[in-house]
């Protein structure tokens, strides 16, 4: 049931941001100090259990919330997304959470490129210059042939480039799919990816980080809530502006926890990718209020 409450939409999707930052940091300080693929599984296992709550109270039973015509769609969605999870979290622990973030802005964009070419939609020549300044901005950010340039840095553009191609089969499978079955099928895949590559990785953890843990099992599923609350109560295009909000709340915990600092490439290049992707995000608007 979906109503139209624009103010609470946009409260939602902030508490949703801070929620999810807050996530980022806690994976950051777990997979420093065991790894990145069993903190994901571990995160998925609770995921999954969330996922399948949420399937028997919308559509009656698991059964029901699995059924699908395109399973594979289904699959490659669920894969993407807890791969590319797994690349995010090692790009926190070389890379840090704002930088990581930085570059991972580039992704609404990214989405906005590929989209031509995957679902077939006409992209204008307005969408295509925001795209242009969006990777200017992450040009500065990543400073190619300056000396500074890591390799590193393209961890987190290699996980923008996976979610946005996550995003666009989003697209797709909605075509036949309701929100409740992509959602159980991007939980149980997610988990069953995750579990088949972390169980080589398992390592002990000390009772701090197992507590840790379970924060991270806990802000995983109510970030989640939070998001699918906001997108009842509120149009998409309204509050989606307020994702990139994850970005400045990150910052904060980066520079207060990790001691991380905020470069003038890093604050420039990133201003730009934000302004360029919330263009893109206007011209997306603009163009479904014509049709």
């Amino acid at each position: 049931m979906t109503t139209n409450d624009t103010r609470r939409g946009i409260w939602l999707m902030v508490a949703t941001m801070a929620i999810f930052a807050s996530q980022d940091g806690l994976s950051r300080h777990l997979a420093e100090v065991t790894n990145a693929p069993m903190i994901v599984m571990v995160r998925y296992w609770f995921f999954a259990l969330f996922v399948m709550a949420i399937a028997r109270r919308q559509k009656g039973s698991v059964r029901a919330a699995a059924a699908t015509p395109q399973p594979w769609i289904q699959f490659a969605r669920g894969a993407l997304l807890s791969l590319e999870i797994i690349v995010m979290v090692i790009g926190f622990v070389f890379l840090g959470l704002i930088e990581s973030h930085a570059v991972f802005a580039i992704y609404p964009l990214l989405v906005g490129a590929l989209s031509g070419p995957v679902l077939g939609e006409y992209v204008g020549w307005r969408r295509w210059t925001a795209i242009g300044v969006g990777f200017v901005g992450v040009l500065i950010i990543l400073q190619p042939g300056m000396g500074v340039f890591s390799v590193y840095s393209l961890i987190p553009f290699l996980a923008a480039l996976m979610f946005a191609l996550y995003g666009l089969l989003n697209r797709y499978a909605a075509r036949r799919d309701d929100a409740a079955t992509s959602f159980f099928w991007t939980g149980v895949v997610g988990a069953v990816i995750t579990t088949a590559i972390g169980v080589f990785y398992w390592e002990p953890m000390g009772t701090t980080d197992w507590l840790l843990m379970a924060c991270l099992c806990v802000t995983g599923m109510a970030g989640h809530y939070c998001m699918i609350k906001a997108y009842e109560v509120a149009e998409a295009s309204a509050i989606q502006p307020f994702a990139y909000l994850q970005l400045v709340f990150v910052s904060v915990i980066g520079i207060a926890v990790f001691d991380e600092t905020l470069r003038t490439n890093v604050v420039i290049g990133a201003a730009l990718t934000v302004v360029a992707g919330l263009f893109a995000l206007h011209r997306e608007r603009v163009k479904k209020l014509h049709h």
